[in-house]
């Protein structure tokens, strides 16, 4: 069943500790805010090297965790959506395990890719210095398949191993992921970090042809089983314009970033440009369990020539701006200052990156909410949560600060949190009320704005100015107006 409804991200574990914990909170304190759940990794190991991405069996769910009947459970009257995790499994995976020791003589060994898979001929310094990578360096790592030592292709990190998409074997492990997830309630796949699996010699191994025909596959799949597909990219924005076209959905990567910039600075006009042409089949996000992007608002080399929707000063101050009100906290997480390195992301709770101001964070909320598309809510985010740099200092991973393991008594406790109140009081308005499903129009003048919803008689309105954080919304309810939320009640 899908619903198009507010969504929940989560880790089962880190918010409710498993998958009937999280059940019963959707069920519980958390009704009628959300439509459905996108569930990060609960394969085994769901606390792996990647934090769940880094499956060694993609098809199960981790029993700690819970069960597919658990999965099952959660998807009566919700959607549930789950990662397919296309360029990768984790390097002790069985099928790796089995190419580690016997090397070519393995059934797999053609499933995984090396330097010479791509470069039969080898590779000049061009070729290499081509190479699309998030991270510094470059994606190999020295392995010893079968007695003889490769360069296995890692992308991301040395436990994760890329798979080759141009062999039957690849596509007979990913068939079986894709069976798994449908069979198991799962109605919406995210496909995660696809962009990364056209490797092609002579190109720069990012959203190459060969991946724009291996996505088609997939969504081929999906569609059979009666599940759509959202495509993970993180990119130039007239790239997720251009996968809008082929896909079901695609994530609006460029908003959290205009929200910030709008709500510190009080401008306004670079959010009203990406209003005029982005694609209507998004995922809004404000926070994720990455980090908050910055290449998605800016120039790319992948675009050369094409503008980004701000300028490179602009993104260098709202990139301070963020470190300033955290505190430096996100500093010590993004970058250099921390492992996992991501070259286009800030780590940061959205929360710390507005100065933990209610106001603001709140009307960030809201925009989102009232913007097209399908609104996706992060755990951490909901909790108004702060960056964890406890959980930073034991792990050396920067995203770590945005991905929080609560405590029962810490949910009960931010449920109270009146921005978390109000959000939730969005969500519900979001998820219920009629006008949503009319159209949407909106204006801006200067730091002031207001976007609207209408359908027939029935009506939302958001008014807010970006400069001091002030909103208004208000809703039509048994055939007259009232004021739902206020930036008043929040100081």
């Amino acid at each position: 069943m899908t619903h198009h409804g507010p969504q929940l991200i989560t880790y089962a574990d880190r918010l409710a500790g498993d998958l009937p914990g999280l059940h019963a909170l959707l069920d519980g304190p958390l009704a009628g805010a959300f439509g459905g759940v996108h569930v990060l990794p609960f394969y085994p190991p769901y606390d792996g090297a990647d934090a769940g991405f880094d499956p060694r069996d993609h098809t199960q769910v981790d029993p700690r965790l819970g069960s597919w009947d658990d999965v099952r459970a959660m998807a009566e009257g919700r959607t549930v959506m789950a990662d397919v995790i296309v360029n990768h499994v984790s390097a002790d995976s069985e099928r790796f395990a089995d190419v580690r020791e016997r090397g070519e003589e393995s059934p797999h060994a053609p499933m995984f890719l090396t330097l010479g898979s791509v470069f039969p001929l080898g590779a000049t310094e061009d070729d290499l210095a081509r190479i699309y990578r998030p991270r510094p360096g470059l994606p190999f790592t020295v392995m010893t398949l079968g007695g003889r030592r490769r360069l296995v292709w890692t992308t991301f990190t040395p436990d994760q191993v890329d798979i080759d998409l141009r062999t039957p074997q690849a596509w007979e492990y990913l068939t079986s992921v894709v069976d798994a997830l449908t069979s198991g309630g799962v109605s919406m796949l995210r496909l995660d970090a696809v962009g990364y699996t056209g490797k092609e010699a002579g190109t720069d191994c990012f959203m190459t042809p060969a991946t724009d025909a291996y996505t088609e596959r997939i969504v081929e799949q999906a569609h059979a089983r009666g599940a759509q597909v959202l495509v993970e990219v993180h990119g130039h924005h007239t790239q997720q314009i251009d996968i809008a076209r082929k896909v079901d959905l695609v994530y609006d990567f460029a908003l959290p970033p205009l929200v910030l910039h709008a709500l510190t600075t009080g401008e306004l006009e670079p959010l009203a440009g990406w209003l005029r042409i982005r694609p209507a089949n998004s995922v809004t996000v404000l926070d994720t369990h990455d980090g908050i992007g910055i290449v998605d608002v800016g120039t790319s080399d992948l675009r050369p020539g094409e503008p980004g929707l701000l300028a490179p000063e602009k993104i260098d101050a709202l990139v301070e701006r963020i470190h300033d009100n955290s505190g430096g906290t996100s500093r010590q997480a993004t970058g250099a200052a921390a492992s996992n390195l991501d070259l286009y992301q800030v780590n940061c709770t959205f929360y710390d990156a507005l100065a933990r101001d209610d106001r603001r964070y709140v009307l960030a909320r809201l925009l989102q909410l009232f913007v097209p598309g399908i609104p996706q809510v992060y755990y951490v985010g909901l909790l108004a949560g702060v960056n964890d740099m406890d959980l930073l200092a034991r792990t050396g991973v920067g995203r770590d600060v945005n991905r929080h393991h609560y405590t029962p008594a810490e949910v009960e406790a931010a449920l109270t949190h009146p921005a978390v109140a109000a959000q939730l009081a969005g969500l519900r308005l979001r998820s219920s009320h009629a006008a949503f499903a009319g159209e949407f129009t909106w204006d801006v003048d200067g730091s002031r704005g207001t976007f609207a919803w209408a359908a027939g008689d029935e009506r939302a309105t958001l008014a807010f100015d970006a400069a001091d954080g002030s909103f208004e919304v208000r809703a039509t309810q048994d055939g007259a107006e009232h004021v739902v939320l206020t930036s008043d009640t929040l100081g």
